[in-house]
């Protein structure tokens, strides 16, 4: 069963400016979906209209089997989490949790005891009767979700709720929400621009750019099977290399550099090779194919990424002025020396030169 779908929806403001752009989305019963995209791509405005915060110029919005295109955001059976908490700061935690259920018609007794059940399972017990000011952003955002969680809704609508948090304390609410999602099974759409979050916590993610569904997929199927060259960048860090390459009898090959011998199924001429860093293997320089030095390199915690600038890197490389090559950190990598490169072939994506798009995925 699905718990939202959408329907060829548009959102069109005053200004003329298309938000979103007549997208088609199913999100099933437990889910838990991420809307991943830039600044302005859309994913805050699709969230909205799914809240009811935003009129659709056309389409139609579906919760639990029930159009809501004219439901008030109120009588939807969803619960927000935003990213400026948006508690009452007159309000003690305890408050803040119970209030939409007092005003919905529980008791004050009936209200408390589902709030405290709410706050054993997000360990608030001992911050109850603390105010807002009194907490720490985590604390805060905790007190948040367990105010949408005491509603019982069909379906949660977090609106990057992590990001104004510290990184530590990001990584520990990630697996709060993680935990929690497990647990309860609730439907979650989730917007959010870090990629790292997405892939962390969704069952699916939705890449979405100018107002457009890019892709949808399984954090392993974006990751390693991007449907066109800007999904392949917005995902990975370091982003995926981008190499202009030639396909000749199913052979591939970069300048004068044959990189693969074996058949693809693509038609003779220009192609665009997606390699990620990690995917990159450097060899002695002796070895025949592609040569490139080792300008710097970027040492992060147990991975390494070397530059490698290779002959007439311009020429070759679409997205950036050096192949960026990430290995374990305790590998040898002398900066200046001359290394020969190696791609692994089964990770090899291929996209059309003139329209971005895959022509054939290898992984």
């Amino acid at each position: 069963m699905m718990t939202v779908s959408l329907k060829n929806l548009r959102k069109t403001f005053a200004d003329g400016t298309d938000a979103v752009k007549n997208i088609d989305l199913d999100i099933e019963q437990g889910e838990f979906i991420t809307l991943l995209g830039p600044s302005g791509c859309g994913k805050t405005t699709t969230l909205r209209l799914i809240a009811g915060l935003e009129e659709p110029t056309s389409g139609e919005i579906y919760i639990n089997g029930r159009q809501v295109n004219d439901v008030d955001p109120g009588n939807r059976d969803i619960a927000m989490v935003f990213q400026s908490y948006a508690l009452y700061p007159h309000m003690t935690a305890l408050q803040n949790m119970t209030l939409n259920l007092t005003v919905a018609g529980l008791t004050k007794e009936e209200a408390n005891k589902k709030a405290l059940e709410t706050a054993r399972t997000l360990g608030l017990e001992d911050l109850l009767n603390k105010k807002p000011g009194k907490l720490s952003g985590g604390q805060r955002q905790r007190v948040a979700l367990g105010r949408a969680m005491v509603r019982d809704p069909v379906c949660y609508l977090m609106d990057e709720p992590l990001s104004n948090l510290d990184l530590k304390l990001r990584e520990a609410m990630r697996t709060e929400l993680k935990r929690i999602h497990k647990k309860d099974k609730v439907t979650t759409v989730y917007v959010t621009h870090d990629q790292a979050e997405a892939l962390i916590l969704s069952d699916r993610v939705t890449v979405m750019n100018e107002g457009e569904i890019q892709q949808v997929g399984n954090p392993v199927e974006i990751y390693g099977n991007p449907i066109n060259e800007f999904v392949a960048e917005f995902i990975g860090s370091p982003s995926i290399n981008l190499i202009n390459a030639d396909i000749v009898e199913g052979k591939t090959s970069i300048g004068e550099n044959l990189v693969f011998k074996n058949a693809v199924q693509a038609p003779n001429g220009p192609i665009t090779l997606g390699i990620r860093p990690e995917d990159i293997v450097l060899q002695d320089s002796q070895t025949d194919g592609l040569k490139g030095n080792i300008e710097f390199t970027e040492p992060q915690g147990g991975v390494i990424h070397a530059f490698v600038k290779l002959e007439h890197s311009e020429r070759y490389l679409k997205n950036r002025d050096y192949l960026v090559v990430s290995m374990d950190v305790h590998e040898s990598v002398n900066i200046g020396a001359t290394v020969g490169i190696r791609f692994r072939e089964d990770r090899t994506n291929y996209f059309d030169t003139k329209t971005g798009q895959s022509v054939e995925t290898r992984r």
